[in-house]
């Protein structure tokens, strides 16, 4: 089967959800750049008022002028703290607001996926947009954007502070402009390709990883060693040349803006020299002006510096939000199955293009039946499965619950009537309670009896704090069989209608095993069972028997029928009890 890669957004997605992001804030956008702007105003009063003073000492003054543009100086530094404490108070709170938003966001469109998307992603390419994206954007929102807006603000002001000082004091200052200008648009035309390609490297590299590292077992027995190190590598190569390259643009950028910063101050220093000289500019004026174009590299500075990082977070957010642009793999028409019969109907379905893997199955369930599924490995069993539950819808052909197709019904509606369990499972941070609750809160007599039914209700009560103990990451490290155990106990308390098992109990030993499934055939009553299994005792305590061979039912009847038949059941059935 194929990995379904995740799309991302384009530029001008990104441009229009950052917009509407700035809109939903503005009220806290609109104060945190006004009480950071008084800060840059009161902070070029300082340049301003040296000017003066110089102008003063030369022309001859009283010790009471001095005394008064001294006091100005320390109450515009005075001013400046102050309303930089608060305008940095206002930056964190719409920082810690906003990159709330995002991660609440994120959840939801995560949540929100189709079950069909979640299914065959690739799961590195998650992970990364869960961790490391979502990181890279949390810091960008937290501190890039604050402080890139603010220095364009102080940037502003202070070339307007320039030209109020004096008109030809400021020209050599200019100059700054077109270098900049010139450089940052060789930068940015490139960085954008550049982070993209750095975040796919990453995603091919924790995929290679999540399928190595814990299959690395089943890697040794067949001799994949060097097949999975070559792939590697691989990987490992282009995430360093794809980190290089974007490591030598962000030096050949920063190379030519260091050169940027000194030449302004020494073009104004050698041009209001010559000024003064002639006349046309006070000292006090070519003083301000080269104070004014010194402290000006610090706004500027900061500007680009968060460029990188800027260029990250936009990379990240393309990602983040790429995900909301998946089609919906269901369209919900509001229709209510009229009963509990679990049909298909010539159903073919495929992962590739012209390589059907089922081929028209038809099959009724009824209420409360339990069916086993059998066969080989690869002939379809838990595609046959997944169809059922509503993960996929086939490629021809129909499944649906009482009278209604499964792809008619929304994601809620469907997990009422239909859950699948599988052997992969996950134990979220948190509470042995909050795990096993998650499909459904319950009293803890309720979830006891869960943990009970699917034979976990001993090592339950044994652990440190009970139902309180935090399990899963940083947590009291539960066995993979417990982990199995605590996803069956989630099913028992969700109590669907129909429930599909694609070896569920495969992690367990198989005297557990046994024990569990008997258990939940007690707890599960009526419901609708469909087992896919390969261990057989499951098959010989079912109603009916399905045998799947190259994505076809090729037997189907129970266990004795199928017995006396002596056909493919038969043969494995011989095979498992070693006849």
């Amino acid at each position: 089967m194929s990995r379904a890669t995740l799309p991302v957004a384009d530029t001008a997605e990104v441009r229009r959800h950052g917009k509407a992001l700035a809109r939903r804030h503005a009220g806290d956008l609109t104060w945190m750049l006004v009480l950071h702007g008084l800060a840059a105003v009161c902070g070029l009063i300082g340049p301003w008022l040296i000017g003066r003073l110089i102008d003063e000492v030369v022309h001859g003054t009283t010790l009471t002028v001095i005394d008064r543009l001294g006091l100005g100086l320390l109450l515009s530094l005075v001013a400046q703290a102050a309303l930089t404490y608060w305008a940095v108070q206002r930056s964190c709170r719409f920082g810690e607001k906003v990159t709330a938003e995002i991660r609440e966001d994120f959840v939801d469109r995560v949540a929100g996926l189709p079950l069909s998307t979640v299914e065959d992603a690739e799961p590195g390419d998650l992970v990364t947009r869960a961790s490391r994206d979502t990181d890279a954007l949390t810091n960008t929102v937290r501190y890039a954007v604050p402080e890139t807006l603010i220095a364009v603000l102080t940037c502003l002001f202070t070339f307007g502070a320039l030209l109020l000082n004096g008109p030809l004091a400021a020209l050599p200052s200019f100059v700054v402009i077109p270098m900049l200008w010139a450089g940052t648009r060789w930068y940015l035309r490139r960085s954008g390709t550049s982070y993209r390609r750095l975040g796919a490297s990453y995603v091919a590299l924790g995929d290679t990883l999540a399928e190595t590292v814990p299959g690395a077992r089943t890697v040794e027995a067949l001799g994949l060693r060097a097949a999975r190190r070559r792939v590697l590598d691989s990987d490992l190569r282009e995430a360093y040349e794809a980190e290089r390259h974007a490591m030598w643009l962000r030096s050949s950028w920063y190379l030519l803006v260091e050169f940027s910063y000194v030449v302004p101050v020494v073009a104004t220093l050698a041009v209001g020299g010559l000024l003064h000289a002639n006349g046309h500019a006070t000292l006090g004026q070519v003083v301000a002006a080269t104070l004014y174009v010194r402290q000006l590299i610090f706004p500027l500075d900061e500007v680009l510096s968060w460029m990188d990082e800027l260029q990250i977070g936009s990379a990240s957010l393309a990602r983040v939000i790429g995900i909301g642009k998946l089609p919906a793999d269901r369209r919900p028409t509001g229709a209510t199955p009229r009963g509990e019969e679990l049909t298909a109907r010539k159903v073919t379905h495929s992962y590739l293009p012209g390589r059907d893997v089922l081929h028209d199955v038809d099959l009724d369930l009824a209420p409360g039946e339990r069916l086993a599924v059998v066969g080989p490995s690869g002939s379809g069993k838990s595609t046959l499965g997944k169809l059922l539950a509503g993960i996929y819808a086939p490629r021809s052909g129909t499944v649906a619950v009482g009278g209604v197709r499964l792809v008619d019904l929304s994601t809620e509606e469907l997990r009422a009537h239909i859950a699948l369990v599988t052997q992969d499972h996950h134990v979220f941070r948190g509470t042995l309670r909050e795990n096993v609750t998650l499909g459904r809160p319950a009293a803890d007599e309720d979830l006891r009896r869960a943990l009970t039914a699917v034979g976990a209700g001993t090592w339950a009560d044994d652990l440190p704090d009970g139902l309180d103990t935090v399990v899963g990451s940083a947590g009291h490290a539960l066995t993979a069989a417990q982990a199995q155990q605590v996803a069956l106990a989630r099913l028992v308390l969700a109590d669907p209608r129909t429930v599909v098992l694609d070896e569920a109990t495969a992690l367990l030993d198989p005297s557990t095993a046994r024990h569990t499934e008997r258990a939940l055939a007690a707890v599960l009553g009526d419901r609708t069972v469909v087992a896919i299994a390969h261990r057989l005792h499951t098959a010989e305590d079912a109603d009916r028997i399905a045998v799947v061979e190259n994505g076809r039912i090729s037997e189907l009847g129970s266990h004795a029928d199928l017995l006396a038949a002596n056909g493919a059941y038969a043969a494995l059935w011989r095979t498992w009890h070693g006849g």
